[in-house]
């Protein structure tokens, strides 16, 4: 039984998908005995993926049909060439960091994730850049200061390396300042008409038993941008609230959850609700006193896996314990800027 008294409000809902942009690209790099390619990069625009490319496949793929439309034969060559290139200076940085911190054998990754973001309604821009290794953190670029920054021993050496390349430090400066956000850009008219559906949310709230904290469950929503708070009594409560992670489905949308920590006895005395905001639209899910809990499917933690497509995935273990490309590429906005360690 779905615990629910729910309230469906609209507030002149807008169509066009407006506020914050990115691209990102993603790297993940495996040593080792795993059942897992040896070398995945993953292009997301808005969150979404729109590229991929593995060391088992050696090729670059679309992943959506606007940039099937779009781009042709030499984008995707040119894009495949740059990722092999940049998939043997990942197996010669995983390497040297393996030797730097002493390691010979086991399961090892290096990962990276740059891009940069666009506000179309302020047109202020962000850029990022971060390395990690073996799930901690390796480097990140400060891009204010356009210096490149370890917090461990082990990357002093490349930091070293990076800084003292003029020629790299200005291309990087380039890149994120002006190729990056083109190209994002670029990739936004491209799908402006799958970028700017707005898909509502659906709401349910979750409970083991009486004793177990209250799950609010939202997914199903595009664009990624939502609000979830919770009220007592009809006022807002954010006491022993823990906001979890944005998740990519499978279609293309997204989920998310809150959850909330009250005491049965808590429960008995008031009246709590999630209230989800959502592109103009507000939806309250109540948890009404007689309602009957239901159990968190396990499944839940399994999509987690099944929701996270390609080398995502690595990324995904990378942040969760931390709390979170290639050789240049002119014609894509893909490049990782910074070359071997």
């Amino acid at each position: 039984m779905m615990m629910r008294s729910m309230v469906l409000m609209l507030f002149g809902a807008h169509l066009a998908y407006a506020g914050t942009h990115s691209l990102r690209y993603f790297y993940t790099a495996v040593s080792g005995d795993i059942d897992f390619p040896e070398f995945t990069a993953v292009g997301l625009v808005d969150e979404g993926q729109f590229m991929y490319f593995d060391s088992n496949g050696m090729k670059a793929v679309p992943k959506t049909e606007w940039m099937r439309q779009n781009e042709g034969a030499d984008y995707w060559d040119s894009q495949t060439q740059g990722l092999i290139g940049t998939h043997q200076s990942f197996k010669n940085n995983i390497q040297i960091a393996k030797e730097r911190f002493n390691q010979s054998k086991g399961v090892h990754t290096n990962q990276r994730m740059y891009g940069c973001e666009w506000d179309d309604e302020t047109g202020a821009t962000n850029v990022f850049f971060q390395d990690g290794y073996d799930g901690e953190d390796y480097l990140h670029l400060d891009m204010k200061e356009l210096t490149w920054i370890s917090p461990v021993q082990q990357g002093f050496l490349t930091i070293q390396k990076w800084n003292k390349n003029t020629a790299q430090k200005e291309y990087t400066k380039q890149y994120f300042s002006t190729e990056c956000i083109e190209w994002l850009k670029k990739y936004l008219q491209y799908g402006k008409n799958s970028l700017q559906k707005t898909v509502s949310p659906q709401v349910s709230l979750l409970q083991k038993d009486s004793s177990s904290p209250m799950m609010c469950h939202v997914t199903g929503f595009y664009p990624k941008e939502v609000s979830i708070t919770w009220q007592r009594n009809g006022q807002d409560h954010d006491e022993d609230v823990d906001l979890g992670e944005l998740l990519p489905n499978e279609d293309g949308t997204f989920q998310k959850t809150s959850t909330l920590r009250v005491t049965a006895d808590e429960r008995k005395k008031n009246k709590f609700s999630c209230v989800v905001e959502h592109k103009g639209i507000t939806i309250r899910e109540v948890l009404e006193e007689d309602s009957v809990p239901i159990a968190i499917i396990v499944g839940v933690v399994a999509v987690l896996i099944l929701l996270v497509v390609g080398g995502v995935v690595g990324f995904v273990v990378y942040r969760r314990k931390k709390g979170f490309k290639p050789v240049p590429q002119n014609q894509s906005g893909d490049n990782s800027s910074a070359g071997s360690s």
